[in-house]
């Protein structure tokens, strides 16, 4: 493995970060509307054709969306769409409620509101992640992505994939529920390998107090962790947790390994990344530690022990610490079957 090159490390990521299943959806809209979510457990991707629409994230000024741009909401925040800014919204919830066939997510959701002007056909993608599976890569992400289709080229076909994922899931032929699932899948790891190569470049000798200095703190925590993933040596030293999350890793022997100092290895890995290297590795710890509970193919001590804890009480205290559930009863809520 080419551990230099970020979307190896991005692979080693993802690959924890499976959805549950996809909800997808299909909004014919017509000027004026408004509609405003409030919020969803995972990343929620839309995309339109026809007029152009806006999106705010609450809180956030609104951006237009124009035609085949892709708009994703890595963590689901509340967010209004609508086809201006400053209209009263509609909650999306009750309108979503009207036209729901049976269990959220068994059917794709269709419908169409407003007032008879512009038409817009807006895309909605939801891949179903309880908040403790998105880890420390996707939850660290700016509350919205958008990619340009002017601005980047692979936006187009992304679009067209997303629009014929959607359109097939509504014939709901068999075998819809999980092909939505896994190409909901792909197509995030797409928008996430564009998101992070369209960002400017943080310079890989800048220490934190020099971000600071240079006002590119505040830019890099928008990056999110993603930035980590284009650095030669911090990508090492993720690739390696990834790789190898059991072992005793620290701050020494990870610095070592990426053929840096101790004190360098620290500023920039949290200059990039966000957070410490220790934090990192606890999140993914946990992350993977979920992941294998909800499988329930190893007993506790065996998830213990494959995530770097020799002691099942030291591991169910610091996994009750990151979800609120001791490793028992996160298995039993959200176990298989």
């Amino acid at each position: 493995m080419d551990t230099g090159r970020g979307g190896d490390v991005l692979s080693h990521v993802l690959a924890t970060y499976k959805s549950e299943r996809a909800v997808t959806a299909r909004f014919s809209l017509s000027a004026p509307w408004a509609l405003h979510s409030s919020g969803v457990d995972g990343p929620l991707i839309r995309m339109c054709t026809g007029a152009p629409y806006w999106i705010a994230v609450d809180g956030a000024e609104p951006v237009q969306v124009a035609p085949h741009d892709i708009a994703m909401l890595p963590q689901g925040v509340a967010h209004t769409v609508s086809s201006a800014p400053g209209l009263e919204p509609l909650p999306f919830r009750a309108l979503i409620e009207a036209h729901s066939v049976g269990r959220h997510g068994d059917h794709p959701i269709v419908f169409a509101h407003g007032g008879g002007g512009a038409a817009t056909e807006l895309f909605s993608l939801h891949l179903w992640m309880p908040a403790q599976g998105l880890g420390s890569i996707i939850a660290s992400l700016p509350a919205l992505i958008v990619l340009r289709q002017a601005q980047i080229p692979t936006t187009a076909s992304l679009a067209q994939a997303m629009q014929s994922l959607v359109n097939e899931t509504v014939a709901q032929r068999p075998g819809w529920q999980l092909s939505a699932a896994r190409m909901a899948d792909l197509l995030l790891v797409h928008i996430l390998c564009e998101h992070l190569y369209a960002q400017p470049q943080v310079p890989a000798d800048l220490h934190a107090d020099q971000a600071d200095q240079a006002g590119q703190v505040g830019q890099v925590g928008q990056v999110g962790r993603l930035r980590g993933l284009d650095d030669e040596s911090i990508a090492r030293a993720m690739s390696l947790m990834h790789e190898r999350p059991g072992q005793p890793w620290s701050v020494a022997t990870l610095a070592q390994a990426s053929y840096l100092s101790r004190t360098v290895f620290s500023e920039r890995f949290r200059a990039l990344v966000g957070v410490t290297p220790m934090h990192y590795l606890g999140s993914y710890r946990m992350t993977l530690a979920a992941e294998k509970l909800k499988n329930r193919q190893l007993s506790l001590h065996q998830v213990a022990e494959s995530v770097g804890y020799a002691s099942e009480k030291a591991f169910s205290r610091a996994f009750q610490r990151w979800t609120g559930l001791t490793p028992s009863a996160y298995a039993r809520r959200h176990g298989a079957g």
